[in-house]
């Protein structure tokens, strides 16, 4: 799990701006608790000099690096300055540009690479104000700039270009407790943020570029850090725990590739988002939404003149827990792509007669249950020894169903638990206990549709038809709505009460 291994660092050059400010009244105490801060995330500090007037303190040659499991970062700080605000208040300035350079082991599957990248931002202040036992520092500024200087390796592009701008920058920070324990709540917004992208493919020569635009984003978060975080399982059973958020307003992106095949070119909008994350010793949830989304693809293979997508809502969510335990513990899984529409031009490759429906589509699926883990998800080790599944089912609630598409609708609901000691009676999957309750509109006059299509043919149909038949039962006075009640009992299998095992 190398991605953890540059936490540290990572977590270091966000936090650059204000952690250095813990010291309650002079630019040297503040100095002091910077370098016990990166200390305690495993890193090593080095500094050129070091200078105290009594009013402003100035070190320069500032590099910190982090080094775990093969993975290596360093981030290079020319000069940093903390100033005695005079009123309680402190004031940090660091150089306009900073450095970072990450390095990961060579492995079984990838060469080893080397990314380098600068951040600049320049006039961004950080004002410091509260106590020793929790500071708050509010920075601001014009623009930041974040930019891929340069990735070696093998088989890796040489001229790939990444730059990401955010302009209209505006934040907080709020940072408390001890060495022992760390508290870090934050809030953050930008006007915009501005990305391009560029470079080729050594292997084949294609090539690839492509803009993503975002308007008014903000974001927040809150953490309670124990323990060494580039050791991110042992600071989670420790009580570590993190939450966060982050939203948009708007997005675009458009991308264009050319290969042999000639260019390929796709453009995309939304009316905005969100995303959350949360993480502590027990769980982990993400998830995220976006809403009027539209998709545009053009060029290269694409069998059409273009292909348009659009859906109004898409939105996923997982919950699971990441610890193994004695006792069953919460899960969920929900996934949802609301009215999806499709260009003519590939309902036409599908039904060319124009027999189907051309309704927008809704896939919706929304679960919750219980799940007992066998092993710590995130430790390494366990995982690597493990054998098996690494947990078992224990329940499951289907609180929401939808496939809708071409003039059908289906729909449902159930809740089951599960016997995981007897694997034999379902072949391998724990016994079932437990409703599911299906309703079904539309079917039989979709299945018509692909028969006088050809796309199924009529002795295969019949086989389709009785299958219904068994499994659902015809509401009385509406003969294309049908429902069908699944029932796992006492080991066996019921549909509308019929025994099938």
């Amino acid at each position: 799990m190398k991605q953890w291994a540059l936490l540290g660092t990572t977590a270091c050059v966000a936090l650059l701006a204000g952690n250095a400010a813990l010291a309650e009244v002079t630019p040297q105490e503040v100095w002091d608790n910077w370098k016990a801060l990166s200390t305690s995330y495993g890193q090593t500090m080095t500094v050129a000099s070091e200078e105290n007037d009594g009013e402003t303190l100035t070190a320069t040659g500032i590099v910190i690096t982090s080094e775990q499991d093969g993975a290596k970062a360093i981030v290079t700080i020319d000069e940093a300055t903390i100033t005695d605000g005079g009123d309680g208040t402190a004031v940090l300035a660091l150089s306009d540009v900073i450095k970072m350079e990450m390095t990961t082991a060579a492995a079984a599957d990838m060469p080893a690479v080397t990314t380098k990248m600068s951040i600049t931002a320049p006039g961004m202040e950080t004002t410091v104000s509260g106590s020793a036992e929790e500071m708050t520092y509010d920075l601001a500024g014009d623009s930041m700039t974040i930019k891929l200087d340069g990735i070696e390796g093998e088989k890796v592009p040489s001229d790939l270009k990444v730059e990401a701008v955010l302009a209209g920058l505006a934040g907080q920070y709020v940072i408390g407790g001890s060495d022992a324990e760390k508290s870090v709540g934050s809030e953050f917004s930008a006007d915009s943020l501005a990305v391009t992208f560029g470079g080729s493919n050594p292997e084949d020569g294609s090539k690839v570029a492509g803009t993503v635009n975002m308007a008014n984003l903000t974001g927040a978060s809150d953490s309670t850090m124990i323990g060494d975080m580039t050791k991110l399982a042992e600071a989670l059973k420790a009580g570590t725990a993190m939450e966060g958020n982050f939203a948009y307003e708007s997005a675009s992106f458009d991308f264009t590739m050319t290969d042999a095949s000639g260019e390929t070119k796709a453009t995309g909008t939304n009316a905005g988002g969100d995303l959350n994350f949360a993480m502590d010793g027990a769980a982990l949830s993400y998830g995220g939404t976006a809403k009027d989304a539209s998709f545009t693809v053009s060029g290269g293979q694409i069998p059409f003149p273009q292909v348009n997508l659009a859906y109004k809502e898409g939105a996923f969510n997982l919950l699971m827990p990441v610890a193994k335990s004695d006792t069953p513990a919460d899960f969920g899984f929900m996934m949802k792509l609301a009215d999806l529409t499709i260009s003519d031009d590939i309902w036409n490759m599908i039904d060319p007669g124009k027999q189907l429906p051309r309704d927008p589509m809704t896939v919706h699926l929304d679960t919750t249950g219980k799940l007992k883990l066998t092993a710590d998800l995130m430790d390494e080790a366990a995982m690597a020894n493990m054998q098996g599944t690494p947990g078992e089912l224990h329940a499951l609630d289907i609180k929401a169903l939808q496939v809708k598409l071409a003039g059908a609708d289906v729909t449902g609901t159930g809740a089951l638990t599960f016997d995981n000691s007897d694997m034999t009676t379902f072949a391998g999957v724990p016994a079932p206990t437990g409703t599911i309750d299906l309703k079904a509109v539309g079917v039989n006059g979709l299945l018509d549709k692909l028969m006088a299509m050809g796309l199924v043919p009529e002795d295969q149909m019949m086989g389709a038809r009785m299958m219904l038949g068994m499994f659902a039962k015809v509401v009385d006075g509406q003969p294309d709505t049908m429902t069908s009640n699944v029932e796992f009992k006492d080991k066996h299998l019921f549909v509308n009460g019929m025994q099938l095992q």
